[in-house]
Formats: structure tokens, C-alpha cells, sequence
């Protein structure tokens, strides 16, 4: 009886046992038919990385779905191998995929939870998982995972199934595989990482979030510990070396920025390009690597000179009063908040960051940031004046119309403010600012290879990402008149040409048939009489641009300037002489090229090479990068130079324009101390401020001006306006170069001439000064012969010998 009753048993076992055996082997064919290829593994190519690099070699910016650097597995530490090995999978070097152990162990415990809440996955078969199985959490998942583990290690190696695991795991806070985790948290690449740092990575794949050494210190360094334990008891490390990483201060860097934010706009409209030219999907992830012609020092010097620039002006138009004003309860809320985001990212000198009023003595204003305590000059806060200090009652009683010209300025006002200097108890020396509300931009180019080397498109790519170099056309006013000139000199005029400075009236028929009149007049509402060319452009006369434009053609002139770069629609009339074309700064300034370049226009260029994510060039501005032509998938940036105007009438602009800065609207660049040619820009309504100017390396404009058009205010020219940019700008950016002077043309002539009627003098003559001009065109008359100047036509005087 119990023979029979154990033999039944035995073949009901049996029977289940090969039952099972039936049901897993029809599984597996039916699961396995429809699983993928592993063989695609082989080939590991995941979502990198797309870097746009400065002009050094720098990262400006990055650019990525997954933010992922694919390292091979021969830079990783062995610590960091072994570390991973220990926390997630202690028998991947002996199984062949599956740990049955684990897996039975898992099972258990999922059994008793009723749910699956552990999964005894090896390394191999999270890799399965990772990049060929969704994520679900299901028994049927599990089983294809284990087929596709051991498909895997009859297909790669274990070195190769690490290599895969170990860069495309999520580590937290965006980072994807051990690369980027390094980064990440200890600001240095992966060889570099300590025993210490790498335990602390072989952390978080269990749960990235919850260990996140950013927000969960101390959960980080537990998990850490158990890692340096599980390490121990592999035989990976010995007890000793645990001890001594245990004891190891860890210190949690933030990774750099992956945008340098002075640099935005530029890395913005590189970005837009690449898409344009390569589609979204590659660029974000296949690794480009794009290498511009941005300076980083003459970036970061433009980025502060516009900033500088437009917090001046906004300075002298007043103060707007705090951003808002807080009650008692609500400033020890907001400060609560400050001080843990400081601990993150402390105060550094130059920093603007708010700040909340709490008192004041006669010496200064007395302000808490977070938990700390910090003082405004009162000479750091006297751009403000009138204003009134007071208390919330006072404030709170004081009817709004009692104010009068005044803005109060109540405790609890959180005001915006620029650390001047942290002091060694923690306080800060402070100094008073507000947000400007005017924009300005700033694009400088080396004007031999056309290539951008600064581009500021606004005050802050943050709050503004309309890129006003490239986006915004304005009109340039005076800062036209150079192109007037170069092609009235093309016509004959010269420096030393005399034109009557006196007023003239337009007639001009409307649409509607009735008579209105113009009456240009002068930026001082007065008139010079006999003016030579040169102090015209020197002194930005409007009328006697308005007689020259006259003279030469509105459509000679208009396609002058079309050969010179102007692309935007040009306004055929006379008052083009007065800027009323609108242009990009980008546009005015590859036109000022052509007079730096000795008459050579070059298009203006920011990409140099891009490479793909093995190294190979696919485009480049440098035809030695392909000796043989481009091959498939490659391009030629090719950079179209081309002679619009003789070196002699560029060179005579130019010296014309360093009459500009030496005696004209432009002499705040004489505090440059070198050559330099420049020229002023204000419209008429002063909605407007240029400046252009270029040594022989470089040209540079700066303009400013409210988005909605609206004035600047009084005396807000070109002159205080824009040229305070341009001189910080050029100062910083041609610090330690060589100073060089403007190359003369060998057909040059210089002669010395009377400046009341541009007429020859001897040399000795007092008052004489030298002139220059283009060959054949100097004066053959001298002025002592004359006695006195006879006017040809009512604005064009004596040309006659010229």
C-alpha cells in the first residue's frame, strides 16, 4: 500500500516535472521567436553627447537626450568594476547569465509580498532589460530576460557585457552610465575616482533618487558602506582598504554647468544650425562634436560689458522701487528658502541675488540674505535718491499719493543686490541694483577670417531669448554714414572735398496730393557753413550726408551698400543718409569688415569643424581637412571672399573714421590708447545708440535699445549709450595684444592742405594739416592762388583740380 502510495507520488512528480519541462520548453519557443536580436549588442552605440566647444577647446554647451559620455571599460578603474560587481551581481564572472540562486531567492520573496518587490537580476540581465525589454515589472518579462541573458553570453564577453552596463546605467540627476555620474557628483572623470567615490556610484543603481548624494547625504554614504562591505566579503578589497574609504571625507562637487550661460546666445543659434543641417534626433544623439570660433575671454568680457553698460544707463533713469514687499511672516518664509538654496550654491563677489530690508543706520542700508547679514553703502545705493527708508507701520499708514516724487522703501523690501565682498564672518558688502529694463547687444569679428569671436544678444538669455544680433533689425542712424561716404569717395569726393553746411527744405507730395516739408537739421540745431568731408563724418553732420547722398544718387548709394553686405530692404530715399534702413548689429558689422579688411567682404562664420562621434570630420571651414574634396557625408563650409571696393577707398573710410575717435562723436575709444576707427549711431527720436569701431584684428558693435521702441531719453546717444560697451569690451579683449596700426596702401598720397578750403599749402603753412588721398585725386590748387572758395553748387564747394 505505501509502495503504491509513494509510487504514485513519484509519478505524479515525475509527471509534473516533465509537464513543466513541456510547458518551459513550448515557452521558450514561443518567447523566444518573437524576442530580439542580441547580436545589435555587439555594436554598442547609444545616445551621447553632442558638445559645442570655444574656439580653446572649452565646452560652451551640451546637448542630449541622455546626458551619457561612452568611456571604454579599460579607463574604469578596477575598484569601480568591482564595486558595481559586488552591489549588483557577486557571481557575474562565474554565471552564464542567469543566477539561479538569486533568482529562486527573489521568487521567495516575491511570493510571501504577493507582488514582485525584488528582482535578483544579474548585471547581464539588467543589460537585456536596459536596451531590449521594456521596463514593466512582469513574471513573462522576467523569463525573456533570462533567455536574452544567456543568448547574451554566448554572444559577448564579460568585458564587453561591462562595458555596456557600466555606460548606459541611470545614476541619477540626469546622468546616464559611470562617465557622466563622475562628473556629476565629483566634477573629474572616471580613472580619477577613489576607492571611496566609486563605492559610493556602485550605490545607486537600486534606487538613484533616494540615494542622491545631492539631497540624501547620508543615505548615500549607508549605502556606500554596504558596498565596501559586500566588496570585503567578494574578496575584492581588504578590510583595511574599507576602513580607509570609509574614513574618507567625500566632498560632492556639482558638475560644471552644461551651458555656459554668458554664452547662451551664441550656443543657441549654433544649435538652431545644426538642426537646421542635420535634423533633431542626431544632433541630441549621436555625439557631435562641434568646434566654433568663440573666444571665451572675449566672450566673457563682452557678456559684462553689456551687462555693465545697460545697468548704468538704467542707473540714470531712476529706480523703479523693491521688487515686493514682505510681511513678517512671509520674510521668514522667504529667507527659510534662501538659506538652504545657499548652502547649495554660495555667494560669490559679483553675484546679484535678492535681498530683504531689515533696518538701516546712517551708514547703510542693513539687508538678510538666507541666515546671513549684509550692508549697502549708502554711496552704493545714492542712484536711487529720493527714496525713503521707513518701517512696515509707517509704510502701511502713509497714503500712496503722499509718496510725491519719492519711492519708499519699507522693511521687509526684497531688493536686488550685487555682492561686492564676502567677509570672513560671512556678511556681505553689498551694493544696490535693479534689472534693466533696455536691452543691448554686442557682436565682435576678426575681420580677416570673418569669424565670430563674442555675440551678446541680450541682457539675459534667461529671461530673454530673442537674439538681438541676429534677430533684430534697427535703425543704425549715423552709424550709416560711413557707407555714404566710402561711396561718395568712389565718385570722386575726397577727404579734403568742401560742402556748405546750410539748412535745405524739401518739398514733398503725400499720397493724398497735399505738400508737406523736410528740414533735416543737425544733431546741435545748428549749421557750420564750408565743411570738409572728413569733419562732417567726424562731427556726424546730418546735412551734409543728406548733400553728398543728393549728390552721388539714392540708387548709386543703395547699391553701394547692397555690394557692401546690406541685405535687409533699403530705404531709396535721402533719408538714408540718416540710418533709416533698418540692420542687424551682425549686418553692420560684417560691413565695417570690408573697411578692415581692405575692401575684402567675408561672410561671417562661427562653426570651424564638426565631428561625428568616432572622430571623423563631416564638415569644416579648413579645405586641408579634405585633401582629396569632400567624400560622402562631408561638407565644405566654404567662406565666400570677394573684392567689393579698392584697398584705397577702404583704407580712406577707415582714416576717416579714426578722425571719428580722434576729434568727433567718438572719442570715449580713445581710451583704447591704439589705433582705432569708429563711428557713432543715434536716430533721430533717440530710440537707438550705436557704436562701430575696429582695430585692424577686430571690429566689434554694441547697440542699445527697448525692445518696444520707445526713447532712451535725453543726451542718450550713440556717444553714452552704446560706446561705453564697445571701450570695456575692446579693452579687455585686446589686452596684452600687440598694437598695430592700419595698413596704408602703397598708392596713397599724403598732402598738406589749408582745412578751410581743402586746397594745397606748403608744408611750413600754420594751421596745415595732412591729407590723404586716393591716387590722382589730390587738389592741384593752392589756396594761397585762391582768395576765396567758390561754390560750384549750392552744397559742393571748389572740386574743380580735384
Amino acid at each position: 500500500m505505501l509502495r503504491r502510495i509513494v509510487t504514485a507520488i513519484g509519478l505524479i512528480c515525475l509527471s509534473g516535472l516533465l509537464l513543466a519541462s513541456i510547458g518551459l520548453v513550448i515557452a521558450y519557443l514561443v518567447v523566444s521567436s518573437s524576442l530580439p536580436k542580441v547580436d545589435t549588442l555587439a555594436d554598442y552605440r547609444p545616445p551621447v553627447i553632442t558638445r559645442i566647444l570655444a574656439d580653446d577647446g572649452s565646452v560652451l554647451a551640451e546637448l542630449f537626450k541622455e546626458r551619457r559620455v561612452v568611456v571604454p571599460v579599460e579607463r574604469m578603474p578596477e575598484n569601480l568594476i568591482n564595486a558595481f560587481v559586488a552591489a549588483e551581481d557577486a557571481k557575474f564572472f562565474q554565471h552564464r547569465g542567469i543566477d539561479l540562486a538569486s533568482i529562486l531567492r527573489a521568487a521567495i520573496k516575491n511570493i510571501q509580498a504577493g507582488g514582485i518587490v525584488q528582482g535578483g537580476s544579474t548585471i547581464t540581465q539588467q543589460v537585456a532589460k536596459s536596451l531590449l525589454l521594456t521596463p514593466e515589472k512582469k513574471f513573462s518579462r522576467k523569463f525573456k530576460e533570462a533567455i536574452l541573458a544567456w543568448r547574451m553570453e554566448q554572444k559577448l564577453s564579460k568585458k564587453e557585457i561591462l562595458s555596456i552596463y557600466l555606460n548606459q546605467i541611470y545614476l541619477g540627476h540626469g546622468a546616464h552610465g559611470v562617465q557622466a555620474a563622475a562628473e556629476n557628483y565629483f566634477d573629474k572623470n572616471v580613472e580619477d575616482l577613489t576607492l571611496a567615490e566609486c563605492a559610493l556610484l556602485a550605490g545607486l543603481p537600486q534606487a538613484p533618487s533616494r540615494y542622491s548624494p545631492y539631497r540624501h547625504f547620508d543615505r548615500a554614504r549607508d549605502r556606500q558602506r554596504y558596498v565596501l562591505r559586500r566588496m570585503v566579503e567578494n574578496g575584492f578589497i581588504t578590510e583595511e582598504e574599507a576602513e580607509k574609504a570609509r574614513a574618507e571625507e567625500l566632498v560632492i562637487l556639482a558638475r560644471s554647468r552644461q551651458t555656459l550661460p554668458e554664452a547662451a546666445y551664441f550656443t543657441e543659434q549654433v544649435r538652431r544650425d545644426l538642426i537646421a543641417t542635420y535634423g533633431k534626433d542626431v544632433v541630441y544623439t549621436q555625439g557631435l562634436t562641434v568646434e566654433t570660433s568663440l573666444n571665451l575671454r572675449m566672450q566673457h568680457a563682452a557678456h559684462l560689458a553689456v551687462q555693465k553698460n545697460l545697468r548704468d544707463y538704467d542707473k540714470r533713469h531712476g529706480y523703479r522701487g523693491p521688487r515686493r514687499i514682505l510681511t513678517e511672516a512671509d520674510q521668514q518664509e522667504f529667507l527659510a528658502g534662501q538659506t538652504e538654496s545657499l548652502r547649495e550654491h554660495p555667494p560669490k563677489p559679483g553675484d546679484i541675488l535678492p535681498a530683504v530690508l531689515t533696518g538701516w543706520n546712517d551708514q547703510a542700508w542693513v539687508v538678510a540674505i538666507g541666515d546671513r547679514r549684509g550692508l549697502i553703502a549708502r554711496k552704493d545705493a545714492a542712484w536711487a535718491e529720493p527714496c525713503r527708508l521707513m518701517t512696515r507701520e509707517a509704510y502701511l499708514k502713509t497714503p500712496e499719493e503722499a509718496w510725491g516724487e519719492t519711492t519708499p522703501v519699507p522693511v521687509g523690501s526684497v531688493l536686488e543686490v550685487m555682492v561686492g565682498k564676502v567677509r570672513p564672518d560671512g556678511s556681505f558688502e553689498l551694493r544696490l541694483e535693479q534689472t534693466p529694463e533696455v536691452q543691448g547687444a554686442l557682436v565682435a569679428i576678426d575681420p580677416q577670417s570673418g569669424r565670430i569671436r563674442a555675440m551678446v544678444g541680450g541682457y539675459d538669455f534667461g529671461q530673454s531669448q530673442f537674439n538681438r544680433t541676429i534677430q533684430s533689425r534697427r535703425l543704425p542712424g549715423s552709424a550709416m554714414k560711413p557707407l555714404i561716404y566710402a561711396a561718395a569717395l568712389d565718385r570722386g569726393y575726397t577727404p579734403a572735398t568742401m560742402i556748405l553746411d546750410t539748412p535745405i527744405i524739401y518739398q514733398e507730395t503725400r499720397d493724398d496730393g497735399r505738400q508737406s516739408e523736410w528740414k533735416p537739421r543737425n544733431y546741435g540745431k545748428k549749421f557750420y557753413g564750408p565743411t570738409s568731408l572728413r569733419t562732417g563724418l567726424a562731427k556726424s553732420r546730418n546735412i551734409i550726408t543728406i548733400k553728398i547722398l543728393e549728390d552721388i544718387g539714392v540708387n548709386y548709394a543703395a547699391n553701394y551698400a547692397r555690394r557692401l553686405g546690406i541685405e535687409s530692404p533699403i530705404e531709396r530715399d535721402l533719408t538714408l543718409a540718416l540710418g533709416s534702413t533698418a540692420v542687424t548689429p551682425l549686418e553692420l558689422a560684417k560691413v565695417y569688415c570690408v573697411f578692415a579688411n581692405g575692401g575684402i567682404k567675408v561672410s561671417p562664420t562661427y562653426i570651424n569643424r564638426i565631428l561625428d562621434r568616432d572622430g571623423n570630420i563631416i564638415a569644416s571651414s579648413d579645405p586641408a581637412d579634405f585633401p582629396n574634396g569632400p567624400g560622402e557625408g562631408q561638407r565644405l563650409l566654404q567662406q565666400k571672399r570677394e573684392r567689393v571696393i579698392s584697398p584705397e577707398t577702404a583704407y580712406l573710410v577707415t582714416n576717416l573714421m579714426e578722425s571719428v575717435v580722434q576729434h568727433g562723436t567718438g572719442w570715449r575709444a580713445r581710451a583704447l590708447g591704439r589705433p582705432v576707427a569708429g563711428k557713432t549711431g543715434t536716430t533721430n527720436d533717440l530710440k537707438d545708440a550705436w557704436f562701430v569701431g575696429f582695430t585692424p584684428d577686430l571690429v566689434a558693435v554694441t547697440w542699445t535699445g527697448f525692445d518696444q521702441e520707445k526713447t532712451l531719453g535725453k543726451n542718450e546717444t550713440g556717444s553714452r549709450a552704446a560706446a561705453p560697451a564697445w571701450v570695456s569690451f575692446m579693452y579687455q579683449a585686446l589686452r596684452g595684444t600687440p598694437v598695430k596700426s592700419f595698413q596704408v596702401p602703397d598708392t596713397i598720397q599724403f598732402r598738406p592742405i589749408d582745412p578751410r578750403t581743402g586746397l594745397l599749402v606748403p608744408e611750413d603753412t600754420p594751421g596745415a594739416v595732412i591729407e590723404a588721398f586716393a591716387p590722382g585725386t589730390a587738389p592741384t590748387r593752392y589756396a594761397m592762388d585762391e582768395s576765396r572758395p567758390r561754390a560750384r553748387d549750392f552744397f559742393r564747394l571748389d572740386l574743380e583740380g580735384n
